[in-house]
C-alpha cells in the first residue's frame, strides 16, 4: 500500500510540475542503397491538471492510511 501511495504522489507531482511528457519518435521512410533518410518527429502528450492533484490526493490518501 505505502509503495504504491509513494509512486502515485510522485507520478502526480511530476504531472503538476510538467504538464505532461514527451517522446521522439523515429522513421526511415527512404533507403536508396547506401543512402537513408530518416525523420525525427517530437511528440508532447499533456496530463491534465486535474489528473496530476487526483494522483497527489490519493497518493497521499494511500500513505496516511498505510501508517494506521
Amino acid at each position: 500500500m505505502k509503495m504504491i501511495g509513494i509512486v502515485m504522489l510522485a507520478g502526480g507531482i511530476l504531472a503538476l510540475a510538467f504538464g505532461g511528457f514527451s517522446y521522439t519518435r523515429q522513421t526511415h521512410d527512404v533507403k536508396m542503397g547506401p543512402m537513408e533518410f530518416s525523420v525525427s518527429e517530437n511528440r508532447q502528450i499533456p496530463v491534465p491538471v486535474w489528473a496530476g492533484v487526483v494522483l497527489a490526493v490519493v497518493g497521499g490518501g494511500l500513505l496516511l492510511v498505510g501508517k494506521k
